[in-house]
């Protein structure tokens, strides 16, 4: 009787209007009154009530939402294939790159069955490994997990922060490696910090925030601390290094050179790369400014005496290498070593006396290196094209480690001997029933809107029939000079696997072709990145791979906003909008935990031109009444205070009440779970299955 009643009303908004509203019964949620006047224009808000994620209300709604959205994630008929697919992918094993500390090789490793990746310690090359730290043991469900790990350089120490939940929220222990012992040491409310160590071992720095009066997830985060803490004591003890309570924008980060006889103090506002720059020649001085204003980006790399060597920015958009020399007077005296070239510096490193410079040539790796003066050596032979990192180590280290991948190829990690320049093959991927030669990668261009080139990334099965109706993955990022490079993905591997192609798109706003490239998708050219994602899909349909049928869209976080955004402004070009962890109202995103910071990308509703701009790509403010958008199934969690859930309930609320037909609009609201960071195993497979097999029935099943 219900079918029948629904089919009848779906036949009168047919024939009286040409449309209707979704069929699909969604909870019932409450409007309020709530109109802000903001450089005299009136912005609604009525889902404002839905900022509140912690109530018993909020909650409630978001059980609703959850019990609608698995009727429709767990009907399908690819969910449990898909599911299958991954869980045979995530038993192969997966390492990370070694770190050297001491005589001590450090490593995660994690055997494909485990929620969480244990740390492991090799007390020389050929030595058995050890688990030293193990976060499965934190939690029965996994969702405890180990978050930052900072190794003294003696190798004796680790000090390592854990997340609960997912949230950015961390609470620091350390760890005495030789007796396998974890100390009595704690330190809470940390965020955003890492833990750095002083030369000689017997302690660390780290940022602290102040701790919340109310509600730790939500309330904002500013005037953050830098203090020392000694190894062995309390955190009442802890030294109090920097403070600004005048400055509550400002936060710290610091390195303390080799030998230990300078201590070089970061000082950033928000997002901004700029930083100031302190030095302090002894403990027993005070620090002494160096560049007092953001005017470039400057990155401590290591010094030989007084020579003090950093990356920067300042007059070089690509970026290069410069020296710091501390003379007896106490003055100073900067110089170029490494100048800048047409690609843009990606990674950076000083090992063995010798600089390693990875740059960027269309979002691929290239490495050189040089001595002390700048002078070049040799570049690093590769096997292929696509992405390099890893070269950890200092300025005595004879021996490094790197990685190499892309989107079809497995990790591969090497070891190599900084004296001669040789390296060999340490450890590689190996996935069953997987060879690279069965898939197809190319690198294209295609002009965006006002003719600029993007780098676009397609990738493939090669027995896939590529054609308008093949299952394509759009996904893209675009900000905060967030570089996305290629690199092997077990879960665009799941989508292949499902006849689908994968399609990643370097957009402005990124650092893939240096500062200009972020300056034109930041503030008040944002609009950009949005024009560069729709016409990725755009360029693809004109090459017939896909259509406007059988594209899904997805993006994290400042790629959830783009999602949002690109969807709402071309409502008829993709099939399936999957918007995860987004930043959805952009008139209000500072008023919660970090977003204030993100000021410096997206610029601030208090300067009217700013505002202005915010307003006109908002994802949750330009959402028009009987437009139909495509099935959209927007995820979050429920702990994520990064950012915060609220962004997404009000965007779904919203699009849910306007939508002009009857495409789903889905809230997936995962718990015990943040921004992504610390996922558990079983959660990330959940996620992909749920998102992978719900696209793919809208696609194939209509």
């Amino acid at each position: 009787m219900k079918n029948k009643t629904y089919m009848f009303l779906g036949l009168i908004c047919f024939l009286l209007i040409g449309s209707c509203a979704s069929l699909t019964e969604y909870p019932v949620t409450r409007k309020v009154s709530q109109i802000d006047l903001l450089h005299g224009v009136e912005v609604q808000d009525p889902y404002r009530w839905l900022e509140d994620f912690t109530s018993e209300e909020v909650e409630s709604w978001v059980g609703e939402q959850n019990t609608l959205s698995q009727r429709h994630l767990t009907k399908n008929k690819y969910k449990k294939k898909i599911k299958e697919n991954l869980e045979s992918i995530w038993v192969s094993n997966s390492k990370s790159i070694p770190q050297i500390r001491g005589s001590n090789i450090f490593y995660f490793f994690n055997e494909g069955s485990w929620q969480q990746s244990k740390l492991m310690k090799q007390e020389c090359a050929t030595c058995t490994s050890e688990v030293i730290i193990d976060p499965n043991k934190f939690s029965e469900d996994g969702t405890v997990s180990l978050s930052n790990l900072s190794i003294s350089p003696d190798g004796k120490f680790i000090a390592y922060s854990i997340s609960d939940g997912g949230s950015d929220w961390k609470t620091w222990k350390v760890l005495d490696v030789y007796s396998n012992q974890v100390l009595e040491d704690t330190i809470n409310w940390t965020k955003f910090s890492s833990g750095s160590w002083e030369a000689d071992s017997s302690g660390f720095y780290y940022q602290k925030y102040s701790e919340p009066k109310k509600v730790a997830l939500s309330e904002i985060n500013r005037s953050p601390k830098l203090y020392f803490h000694k190894v062995g004591t309390s955190q009442k003890e802890d030294l109090l290094i920097y403070d600004r309570p005048d400055k509550p924008n400002w936060s710290w980060g610091i390195q303390t050179s080799e030998e230990g006889t300078y201590r070089i103090l970061s000082v950033s506002e928000g997002t901004d790369d700029s930083n100031r720059l302190f030095i302090q020649i002894s403990k027993n001085n005070s620090f002494t400014p160096i560049v007092e204003e953001l005017e470039a980006t400057y990155i401590f790399l290591g010094n030989k005496g007084n020579d003090l060597w950093f990356f920067t920015n300042k007059n070089a958009p690509n970026g290069k290498i410069v020296k710091l020399k501390v003379n007896e007077d106490e003055s100073f005296l900067w110089e170029d070593v490494i100048k800048e070239t047409a690609f843009p510096i990606s990674g950076f490193s000083l090992i063995n006396n010798k600089f390693v410079i990875e740059y960027l040539k269309d979002t691929l790796s290239k490495v050189d290196f040089f001595n002390l003066k700048g002078e070049f050596i040799s570049n690093l032979s590769l096997p292929s094209n696509g992405s390099v990192s890893g070269f950890n180590g200092k300025r005595s280290d004879r021996y490094t480690y790197f990685s190499f991948t892309n989107y079809i190829t497995p990790t591969k990690i090497y070891k190599m001997d900084m004296e001669t320049l040789v390296y060999e093959e340490y450890w590689k991927e190996s996935l069953p029933n997987f060879s690279s030669s069965d898939f197809i990668t190319d690198l294209s261009f295609y002009d965006s809107k006002d003719g600029t080139k993007i780098p676009l990334h397609i990738t493939y099965k090669k027995d896939t029939q590529i054609k308008a109706d093949t299952p394509i993955l759009l996904y893209g990022y675009g900000g905060f000079n967030i570089s996305i490079l290629p690199r092997f993905s077990k879960t665009y591997l799941a989508w292949m696997n499902q006849g689908g192609v994968v399609a990643v798109a370097n957009l402005r706003g990124g650092s893939e072709y240096g500062d200009s490239w972020h300056e034109a998708g930041m503030l008040l050219n944002k609009q950009n990145v949005f024009d560069d994602f729709a016409y990725a899909a755009k360029f693809l349909h004109s090459k017939n791979i896909g259509s406007s049928k059988s594209t899904v869209v997805l993006g994290r976080s400042n790629g959830g906003l783009l999602v949002g955004s690109t969807m709402l402004q071309n409502p008829s070009l993709f099939a399936v909008a999957i918007p995860q962890v987004g930043v959805m109202d952009m008139l209000r995103f500072n008023k919660f935990t970090i977003g204030w910071a993100w000021e410096s990308d997206y610029g601030s509703t208090e300067n009217r031109q700013e505002f202005l701009n915010l307003l006109s790509y908002s994802p949750y403010h330009n959402i028009e009444a009987g437009v139909c958008y495509p099935p959209t199934l927007i995820t979050t969690a429920s702990r994520d205070d990064r950012v915060v859930p609220s962004h997404s309930f009000k965007f779904a609320a919203r699009l849910q009440e306007l939508q002009g037909c009857d495409n789903p609009v889905l809230l997936r609201v995962e718990t015990r779970a943040g921004h992504g960071s610390g996922t558990p195993r079983d959660k990330r497979i959940e996620e992909i299955a749920d998102i992978y097999g719900y696209a793919l029935s809208v696609i194939k099943d209509g």
